[in-house]
């Protein structure tokens, strides 16, 4: 019982300070999304390549979060973009406090988009509602298809699934069909892309997604 009330008084607080991360985002017209997935599934690879492609029609932010280290945030840097560390110490998530204490440093004013970086887990960050428009989940072949039903949080609360390097797949058992079978059962809106951050197949799909996505909050 304790356990419970302690959660729900976390959460609670959290999705306060989303609250107010998302009026920060609203007010700046700022297009937000959260990529999660599993460690070594290629989410720094695949903004690597992204940042690339985009950032000479869009203004691009990322705030890292990890455990240690600001690795990922200095390879993000060396593409041109502003890269903001954050790490949490132990913490397996970001939380929406943390996100809010750093959004000085990426200046919203003079944005189009901003990536949020979770920290790589399968578990927590999907319960901690950061403020952002889209969950965005990465899955990788190598993980293997049956992760959507040993964490199915995760697929559930995301708008899409990147399913990454699909160049191994002949080199593995995994099951394309199978995984989007498995995801769309919690989430019959999901959007499935598959691709390569390595070889580039399937990246214009999800420029083409993200551009979409940009649009509909201009709109807004």
């Amino acid at each position: 019982m304790h356990e419970i009330a302690v959660k729900t008084d976390l959460l609670h607080d959290n999705d306060d300070a989303a609250h107010h991360n998302r009026e920060h985002f609203v007010e700046h017209g700022v297009y937000v999304f959260n990529l999660m997935s599993a460690p070594g599934a290629g989410k720094t690879t695949l903004l690597e390549r992204t940042v690339d492609a985009l950032k000479e029609r869009y203004r691009i932010a990322v705030i890292e979060g990890d455990l240690q280290t600001s690795q990922d945030a200095d390879r993000i840097a060396k593409h041109g973009v502003k890269a903001v560390q954050i790490n949490t110490g132990g913490a397996c998530h970001l939380d929406a406090r943390m996100v809010h204490k750093h959004l000085d440093a990426v200046d919203l004013a003079d944005l189009d988009i901003l990536v949020i970086e979770n920290v790589g887990n399968l578990v927590c960050p999907a319960e901690f509602d950061l403020g952002e428009h889209d969950k965005i989940m990465v899955l990788s072949v190598t993980e293997g298809h049956d992760k959507p039903l040993k964490y199915p949080v995760m697929f559930h609360v995301a708008k899409a699934m990147l399913v990454n390097k699909i160049d191994l797949i002949p080199h593995t058992d995994f099951d394309l069909a199978k995984a989007t079978h498995d995801a769309r059962a919690y989430n019959l809106d999901l959007d499935v892309l598959p691709l390569s951050a390595r070889t580039g197949e399937g990246m214009e799909a999800w420029y083409r997604w993200l551009e979409a996505r940009v649009a509909k909050v201009r709109q807004r």
